[in-house]
This record gives C-alpha cells, structure tokens and sequence, in this order.
C-alpha cells in the first residue's frame, strides 16, 4: 500500500495502518528533527509527538497533499511548537553550534568533510537550515516544501539558492581556518 492509501485507513479507523507509517518515516523524522535540535532527546520526544499528532489530526489530511509532505508539516509544527514554549520559558535547550556539529559528526560517521559541512549548516539561520534540511538531507521537492510553508515553488528554488551559496561561503570559510 502506498503511504496515501495507509494513512487514508488510518483517517478511516484503521489505526493498526499507522504501525506501518511509523515503520516508514520515524527514523526520517527524527533525523529531521535531529538537525533541527541537535539534540538527541528532544528530537526523539519529538518524533514521538509527530505521530501522536498523526492520529489526533488523522482527520485533518487530505489525501490530495501527498502524505510525505504532510508528516514533515506535522514535524516542523511539532519543533515550532516546542521552539516557542522554550522561548516563552527564556530557556530554549538548543544546542551551539558546537555541540550541533558534534550530534551530527556521530550521526554522519564522522568524516572531516561532513563535520566542516555541518558545521557550516549549523551557523545558517533556522530559516535557511530548515530548507536544506527538507530539500537536501530529506529530499522533499519543491512543490511539497512549498505546500508546507505556504510559498511558491520559485519562491523555495530561490530561497533554497541563497541558501546553498550562503552555505558554501560558510564552508569555505572554515575550511581556510583549518
């Protein structure tokens, strides 16, 4: 069954379709939100509520959105949701960008290339990192990261652009500090 056709049952009652789903997309979703925390916890905590929001807004989906798209709205309101009752509590357990790049050295096998790249990732605004994060580590399109954030597709291909340059530079940078 396609991931449309299971959460369509699982909209329907069939909540034993959601296992399946969550088999498919818990490990991408905390991934997700495991570079959007760096913190490996509350990125679990988190993938947790994403799926605990998927059956409590099961009957919110439409099945023309495609279901990929969807679960990864339910995970970015999830982070926001979380980002903006830390901030209320002036105490928000995101990590520097130090400790960002050493969670993420450990979860991309720690190779220098990909510590400098990370590290580069981690000093881009949230705005910036949340595009490449869904455009480039978890290969949403362009249409559906437009969906989710209520842009146009060019809006996202310009958007994403800067970002890459604004990523390259940062990159560059520390590997002339090397």
């Amino acid at each position: 069954m396609t991931d449309e056709q299971l959460m369509e049952a699982v909209k329907n009652g069939d909540l034993s379709k959601a296992s399946l789903l969550f088999e498919r997309y818990h490990v991408r979703i905390y991934n997700f939100l495991l570079r959007m925390t760096a913190h490996r916890e509350m990125a679990e905590d988190l993938a947790q509520n994403v799926f605990v929001r998927l059956l409590r807004y099961r009957n919110t989906y439409k099945p023309e959105l495609p279901f990929k798209a969807w679960i990864y709205q339910l995970a970015r309101h999830a982070f926001s949701d979380y980002y903006q009752q830390a901030k209320k509590q002036r105490w928000v357990p995101l990590a520097s960008a130090t400790e960002m790049k050493d969670e993420l050295q450990q979860a991309l096998e720690q190779e220098e290339l990909e510590r400098k790249l990370i590290s580069a990732l981690a000093r881009l605004d949230d705005d910036a990192r949340e595009l490449l994060v869904l455009t480039r580590f978890q290969h949403l399109k362009y249409d559906e990261v437009a969906a989710q954030l209520g842009l146009t597709v060019a809006n996202v291909k310009v958007k994403v652009h800067r970002a890459i340059g604004h990523l390259r530079n940062l990159y560059f940078q520390l590997e002339t500090q090397a």
